[in-house]
């Protein structure tokens, strides 16, 4: 385990590094760099793998036998119709799916012929899908695809309220090979999950936070930081920073004066 190291507080940051994909579209960071003259990479540490229909039959789950799907990610819709196409399954046209957004439902018309009367979608939240589970409680057995961290929340859901459901890991959060970074040093870090920093000590067991600035969104980020003895030197969301970005932007106002 790395010990803690005192970092000046404010010392001027030159280079980033977002432990998260490219933004597709126009990004705050591309805001930050050109503002602050400083450069921001992104390099995901963590990515998302299917499991094999292998590992999937081992659940015990037969796909045929329900009559509902809830999709709670591209990812869940991404993977639930790989299984399917590897085992040779084609989804029932009256089969209805049960999404949390309304993206998710837009995109199962990559794999579905959308109809209005078996898709639906709620705003953003398990909550905003309640009412349209609830309705359909009595006459469908229901799908919950998920990762091999499950989806809790849900699955409480719809087991304390009756529901004929089953939970279907069908892929996983792995680390991402970081070796081609171990001679680059970035005088900030940005990290999103819990996840990116195991990945960050599986792939450089050895790090030391020397004058590293450390940024961490959300609780269990923090959590996971400390636990390694590092120092955050950034944290979001604030009262005053809702945003990393924001909250990145706060630190350089001191740093790079």
């Amino acid at each position: 385990m790395t010990s803690q190291v005192e970092v000046k507080k404010y010392k001027e940051v030159k280079t980033i590094l977002v432990s998260q994909p490219e933004p597709t579209s126009r990004s705050p960071y591309a805001d930050l760099e050109r503002k602050y003259g400083i450069t921001v990479d992104f390099r995901p540490f963590i990515h998302v793998e299917g499991i094999s229909v292998k590992e999937f039959r081992k659940q015990r789950i037969l796909i045929e036998d329900y009559t509902s799907i809830i999709f709670t990610s591209k990812n869940s819709v991404n993977h639930f119709f790989r299984v399917c196409k590897e085992s040779r399954i084609k989804m029932p046209q009256d089969t209805k799916y049960f999404c949390t957004s309304e993206a998710i439902a837009l995109y199962l018309q990559k794999f579905v012929v959308y109809r209005k009367r078996k898709v639906f979608f709620g705003k953003r939240t398990l909550d905003d899908l309640k009412p349209f589970l609830s309705r359909h409680k009595k006459k469908e057995k229901f799908l919950l695809p998920s990762s091999d961290l499950g989806k809790p929340r849900f699955s409480t859901f719809l087991k304390d309220n009756g529901f004929n459901f089953s939970e279907a890991c069908l892929y996983k959060t792995v680390s991402s090979d970081l070796s081609d970074l171990s001679d680059i040093t970035y005088d900030m870090l940005v990290f999103f999950s819990h996840f990116s920093i195991k990945s960050l000590f599986e792939n450089f067991p050895t790090f030391q936070q020397n004058e590293t600035r450390i940024a961490a969104y959300g609780n269990s980020t923090s959590k996971a930081v400390e636990s390694q003895g590092l120092m955050i030197n950034v944290k979001a969301p604030t009262k005053e920073s809702f945003s990393m970005t924001a909250a990145i932007e706060s630190y350089l106002k001191q740093s790079n004066r």
